[in-house]
């Protein structure tokens, strides 16, 4: 957009950074103007230092009679009681825990030694149930370039997705999976938000994400599997768990009020009845 030129569109779509360029320092945005004014993954946008100063100033430029939207599957409570300090006598919508693990995706666990036992489980799962395409959460980069390499190896079809990525690159590894060139979208937490491709049926958690206390970070685990089950289609949710962290799964299917099935990593039997 030119400098000095105002935007005719009626919709502006952007990041915090940017926006704020756009409103305060290249005045391509009458803010006087703006009547709808919408946080997207709300919970990020205000618990990040960053995003949360840029998203505030913007805000508190808007004329009185704004209406202002909150997005998100979760919200901690911190940031819930900040939202309210912000909007004024805000209506909220919200779903039960149990009800946000969504009733169409089934959610099983393998209790697994090391990462080879792991890979073992995930060549079962590929061997016994049909996979349309697949989106694998690693929790670190070094586990996701392993696990790449690996199935790269015995030739699947991968592609990765790391916060190293440029943002182009991010965006072509995302469009060449929604095109189905890939079969197999391995992640970090990057992309545990807001990728919706009708085509994946499962999700495996290569490790269960954790916070830095070493507990589940619940609302990731939910962000993670919600991938899958997408436009109300089934789903299966698969996590590999080491014998030390099965209580991890306890804690998840008490805080989400759910059930999570331990299956039998050898087991191929049990792996086909998915299939029905």
């Amino acid at each position: 957009v030119a400098q000095g030129a105002l935007l005719p569109e009626q919709i502006v779509i952007g990041t915090p950074g940017t926006m704020l360029d756009w409103c305060f320092k290249h005045r391509v945005i009458n803010l006087a103007k703006i009547n709808l004014f919408v946080l997207d993954e709300a919970d990020i946008m205000m618990d990040t230092q960053g995003l949360s100063c840029q998203s505030i100033r913007i805000q508190r430029a808007l004329p009185q009679n704004c209406q202002m939207l909150l997005f998100s599957a979760t919200f901690k409570e911190s940031v819930r009681a900040f939202a309210v300090q912000i909007i004024s006598n805000p209506i909220v919508i919200k779903l039960r825990e149990e009800e946000l693990t969504l009733g169409n995706i089934r959610q099983y666990f393998f209790v697994c030694r090391d990462r080879e036992e792991k890979y073992g489980a995930l060549c079962n799962i590929y061997g016994s149930v049909t996979v349309g395409q697949a989106m694998i959460f690693c929790q670190t980069r070094k586990s996701a370039d392993w696990l790449a390499k690996a199935m790269s190896r015995d030739g699947h079809r991968v592609t990765i997705l790391t916060a190293e990525l440029t943002v182009a690159q991010r965006a072509d590894v995302i469009q060449r999976f929604r095109d189905g060139k890939e079969k197999v979208l391995i992640a970090t937490n990057v992309c545990a938000r807001g990728i919706d491709v009708q085509q994946v049926t499962i999700v495996v958690n290569f490790s269960l994400p954790t916070d830095q206390t070493g507990r589940p970070d619940f609302e990731t685990y939910l962000h993670r599997i919600g991938r899958t089950g997408r436009f109300g289609k089934r789903g299966v949710a698969f996590s590999m768990v080491e014998t030390h962290r099965v209580p991890l799964v306890q804690m998840i299917e008490a805080h989400f009020q759910t059930k999570i099935k331990e299956l039998d990593p050898d087991d191929m039997e049990e792996l086909e009845k998915l299939e029905n």
